[in-house]
């Protein structure tokens, strides 16, 4: 996307050899490789609506403020909806000559309604134009991610909500640590696809200014209403420092970054659906819907769309490192450079789109096998915690002799191949005379999730607090 430094605006007639819009200036048109390295049409024609919207909120004040005549403004309004209906029914062309949206959507305009088309681009630089768009754009790709997101966790509290007795194995390393429900596990999804939310809500809150009358760089010595585009565009308010208005990318940053970290989290998930669908885990049944086959393997049902968000999330934090560097040593105000800021941005949210989606629907479908589930906590000793707190609580023993004892009781246990709940009594005593018939009461996997009664425990009755919590805040009760 060009700059332009002009705020009056130009008509559409072909200048020698050169660009419609801007030949004027040379006397030889551009090269090809000229023109195919600076035509940006191919990407940006994404944002042809929201250049539509902001053409039609920049006339409307331009009619408003007597800049053009008010005959004027009904027909260039007339004729840009008549171009975003060609845009709706037969796409964007994409005339290279023509370099972007902007351009495009203009030299169109002045064919459907002559001259009059010059009047648009009054008070306006493609600078001020392109970041209006971008925002609105982003924007609009925020208020998606927060509808997705929004999606997912209602299922995940509807998963939680059936499982919140359902008993698992918690992890640390991998390796079985203490009991859990499986609707507590799902929870802590929940909380973090909250965060992902409040990210891209402060992220937008940020963004929500105009950048629109801003002109190339110094602003516009026309008088124009730049509250009056703002409100019109729904945005809370013009931006306060021209040069800043067309030289920001803080909110593409910002939205790369909150999809960053939501994409972060999507992989987590995606790779414990991934872990609990292989063979040795077993504890679930991914659906049909979301996971592929073997070309040579029958009996294969791998989980493809986890693997993809998985990977998606390398993508997605690429972009993010992408803009970063484009914006690390740019001088205020335009350079062209910038044009190169889309691309990330775009390809970002398409992916984060489809990684939500596609976890959005393996936690709704999945079957969880919670037979396995409370099998695999029975195994790895995982109520050796719980023994350690009784003699603490039962026989007045500190901390860390009864973590010695416990140990004890673990290897004997692991010598017998049994679990910790189905030692002899007396081979308990013969450990530490202290312990008695009571310790039997902690060492299921049942007395230890209900045991973890704490705040934002596994206990079931925690888990079903926290679910009523989250289904109120999602407007589900």
């Amino acid at each position: 996307m060009n700059e332009r430094d002009d705020s009056k605006g130009t008509s559409s007639e072909k200048a020698s050899g050169g660009n419609q819009m801007w030949g004027g200036r040379f006397a030889e048109g551009p090269s090809a490789i000229m023109r195919e390295i600076n035509a940006s049409i191919p990407f940006d024609k994404a944002l042809w609506r929201q250049d539509i919207r902001a053409s039609k909120a920049h006339v409307a004040m331009l009619g408003a403020m007597h800049i053009v005549s008010d005959e004027d403004a009904v027909t260039i309004e007339r004729g840009l909806d008549q171009v975003a209906a060609e845009y709706e029914v037969n796409g964007v062309p994409e005339d290279w000559a023509l370099e972007d949206i902007h351009m495009t959507t203009e030299s169109r305009l002045a064919e459907l309604i002559g001259p009059a088309a010059g009047r648009l681009h009054t008070a306006r630089s493609r600078n001020d134009q392109v970041a209006t768009d971008f925002r609105l754009w982003v924007r609009d790709a925020m208020d998606e991610a927060q509808a997705g997101l929004e999606a997912l966790q209602r299922a995940l509290v509807t998963r939680a909500g059936e499982h919140a007795d359902s008993i698992m194995p918690g992890f640390t390393h991998l390796q079985t640590a203490q009991p859990v429900t499986l609707g507590h596990h799902l929870m802590a999804y929940y909380e973090m696809i909250a965060r992902d939310r409040s990210r891209f809500a402060d992220a937008r809150k940020r963004l929500n200014r105009s950048p629109l009358g801003a002109a190339a760089l110094a602003g516009t010595g026309f008088p124009i209403d730049r509250e009056m585009t703002a409100q019109a565009l729904g945005f809370d308010g013009p931006t306060a420092n021209s040069l800043d208005s067309v030289s920001d990318r803080d909110f593409a940053l910002d939205y790369l970054m909150a999809a960053s970290q939501c994409a972060l989290h999507l992989s987590r998930l995606a790779e414990e659906f991934i872990i609990w669908a292989s063979q040795p885990f077993g504890f679930v049944a991914l659906p049909d819907s979301l996971s592929t086959g073997s070309s040579i393997m029958p009996q294969k049902k791998n989980p493809d769309a986890a693997e993809l968000v998985r990977g998606h999330s390398g993508r997605i934090t690429g972009c993010l490192v992408s803009l970063m560097m484009t914006m690390k040593g740019l001088p205020l105000a335009y350079s062209k450079d910038m044009q190169d800021d889309k691309p990330p941005v775009f390809e970002a949210a398409s992916l984060l789109a489809l990684s939500i989606a596609a976890m959005t629907g393996m936690v709704a479908e999945t079957r969880f096998r919670t037979d396995r589930m409370r099998a695999a906590a029975e195994l790895g000793f995982a109520t050796a915690t719980d023994l350690a707190d009784w003699l603490v609580r039962q026989a007045d023993i500190p901390f860390r002799e009864a973590h010695h004892i416990t140990g004890a009781a673990v290897k004997l246990a692991e010598q017998r191949g049994v679990p910790l709940d189905q030692l002899p009594l007396e081979d308990l005593k013969a450990i530490d005379s202290r312990i008695d018939a009571r310790v039997f009461s902690a060492l299921s996997v049942e007395a230890s999730v209900a045991a973890r009664k704490s705040h934002g425990g596994t206990a079931p009755d925690q888990v079903r607090k926290q679910v009523a919590l989250a289904r109120e805040a999602l407007g589900l009760e």
